[in-house]
């Protein structure tokens, strides 16, 4: 039969879980201030995008609004939310592994960021 953990193991686990909440907290609110830019058709759609997955803004040059073309347009879009959709996802995986917890992920829909935020 195991032995019950100490008690003063259980307090140094629990002071532990407890920095570990505190770094993962100023790693998200550190990830949410960051502006990633998503561009396509060689920077004619630029879109930026918080670490928080804030859509900031929308930048289209004029010269790529064809009114002949619009399916090439919101390609481009497209694009570009995709783009700084995967640097933001890069940033966050960059957050946790500097953390040392692999894939938790930062976002309120699941690893550690559902249970903390």
């Amino acid at each position: 039969m195991a032995t019950p953990p100490d008690m003063g193991d259980l307090g140094n686990l629990m002071a532990q879980a407890q920095q570990l909440q505190e770094r993962l907290l100023a790693a998200q609110a550190e990830a949410a201030e960051t502006v990633v830019e998503g561009q396509a058709g060689g920077g004619a759609v630029r879109v930026e995008l918080s670490g928080d997955m804030e859509f900031r803004s929308v930048t289209i040059a004029p010269a790529a609004v064809d009114p002949d073309d619009v399916e090439m347009l919101q390609d481009l879009v497209l694009a570009a939310l995709h783009d700084a959709t995967a640097k933001v996802q890069e940033l966050q995986q960059g957050v946790t592994d500097g953390l040392g917890l692999g894939g938790a992920g930062l976002g309120s829909g699941g690893g550690l960021g559902g249970l903390l935020g």
